[in-house]
């Protein structure tokens, strides 16, 4: 259990320092379209997508998360917290998946509905 502390400090810090040069590189991309003599109409169909893929980004972790918590339900329910087997990790392989799927067919319906 000792082995996992530096490991999850280690993910935490790598996507912190991830998330940071993103918001920096991005910040400077729309300072440089708005400075940049690009048209009105083109940064605001810009800034619309990448609001889109941030809605869709969410739902698609919402949706995983949401069926690993049922999975991990069903791994309570069923008694099987006793030790780490093939079936507890398929079980939470198969509720990652079908957040998945659910995200595929809902994002499907909803980019479809848009345009």
């Amino acid at each position: 259990m000792n082995g996992l502390v530096p490991i999850a400090l280690f993910v935490c810090i790598t996507y912190g320092f991830t998330y940071s040069i993103k918001a920096v590189v991005d910040g400077r991309m729309r300072h440089q379209l708005s400075q940049g003599g690009v048209s009105e109409d083109l940064l605001r169909t810009i800034l619309a997508g990448e609001g889109q893929q941030r809605r869709l980004a969410s739902l698609r972790w919402g949706l995983t998360l949401v069926f690993l918590a049922i999975g991990f339900g069903l791994i309570q329910i069923s008694g099987w917290t006793q030790e780490l087997t093939p079936g507890t990790i398929a079980v939470l392989a198969g509720a990652i998946g079908l957040g998945q799927l659910a995200f595929f067919a809902i994002s499907a319906r909803f980019i479809h509905e848009s345009k």
